[in-house]
């Protein structure tokens, strides 16, 4: 059992309030996909309010919907965001979020059990915006492995 876990953040700027008929494909399918998530193989917690989901969460302004999950490695985040229902949600983002010029995505490795805190991904999108992917703070396009595990305490 790998001793790391992926953790990812995404974010979108709404063209319209979420409560307006623009999002309403967006917003009825949000159970099935959390679902879907929860799920799949390698899922282990996502951001969520009372609610079911984090839609309330405005963190980085009345617009923008942040998405936080973790998983056990990048190869089932990679399988659900890239082989399953999902995508087919994906192919739609444009119809709701508009184009963002600045990375909209991060992930970062995170001890196992541990679940980030908003601040803890935003400061972790911040590092790659300002630094591009490092081990710290990277892409899909550009990933990096878990860190090398720390040796075992030998009693003397």
């Amino acid at each position: 059992m790998s001793r790391f876990e992926l953790a990812q953040l995404n974010i979108g700027h709404l063209k319209a309030p979420i409560d307006s008929p623009l999002l309403a494909g967006f917003v009825a399918d949000l159970d099935r996909i959390n679902a879907l998530a929860e799920a799949s193989e390698g899922f282990r917690w996502r951001l969520m309010t009372d609610d079911g989901n984090a839609t309330s969460l405005r963190p980085l302004g009345a617009q923008m919907l942040i998405n936080m999950s973790v998983w056990r490695d990048l190869e089932t985040l990679q399988d659900y965001v890239y082989r399953s229902a999902h995508t087919q949600v994906m192919k739609r983002r444009g119809e709701w979020f508009s184009r963002l010029a600045e990375a909209h995505a991060v992930l970062w490795w995170v001890t196992a059990g541990h679940r980030p805190s908003v601040a803890e991904a935003i400061e972790r999108l911040e590092h790659l915006r300002r630094h591009g992917p490092t081990p710290t703070a990277f892409t899909f396009g550009t990933a990096f492995p878990a860190p090398a595990a720390l040796p075992e305490a030998v009693d003397h």
